[in-house]
């Protein structure tokens, strides 16, 4: 009988509260990826514990050996590619490769912490993360189709057939 009103309450609440908790675990999310990088950016520690200047990275290095030593035990088979600091202070942006997959994870100075997300400028609204993947994996260039293959017999013609550029459009009646 329980059981019975629970699966209705659940539906009832899917139903009409679905969207809108969705909405909220979003916010949620969003917020706390916000608050982890306010807390990496606090600590900006080598792993000695001791406090370095404005600018980390003459305290701080992180060769692709070291990350691979520190991120294996997160990610299995883990290949480091590229190693750089990353755009917010306190953090190594490091590029990986894993089961054919690559991905990008950010390292603390101090090596106790992993982020796994993207970098999100405010002002720009821009996707750092993103936007640096991108850059360092450029997608590859469209494939080239020879028009000539095509077969044409039963085309549907509009225009000129002799026409300097043409435009081919694939449709499925259905």
């Amino acid at each position: 009988m329980i059981i019975k009103y629970s699966k209705k309450i659940s539906k009832f609440v899917s139903k009409n509260f679905g969207s809108m908790l969705l909405f909220h675990m979003r916010k949620f999310n969003l917020f706390f990826v916000v608050l982890s990088f306010a807390v990496l950016l606090m600590s900006c520690e080598s792993s000695a514990t001791e406090k370095c200047d404005t600018n980390c990275i003459k305290c701080h290095n992180l060769s692709n050996e070291q990350a691979k030593q520190v991120l294996s035990p997160l990610v299995p088979n883990i290949e480091i590619t590229v190693v750089q600091p990353a755009q917010v202070s306190g953090l190594w942006e490091v590029e990986f490769e894993s089961g054919g997959k690559k991905g990008l994870l950010y390292l603390d100075y101090s090596f106790k912490r992993v982020v796994a997300g993207s970098i999100i400028d405010i002002q720009t609204k821009a996707n750092l993360t993103q936007e640096g993947f991108a850059k360092r994996n450029p997608p590859p260039p469209p494939a080239k189709i020879d028009l000539s293959q095509i077969p044409a017999k039963n085309a549907l013609v509009l225009g000129d057939k002799n026409a300097k550029h043409k435009i081919i459009v694939f449709d499925d009646p259905d």
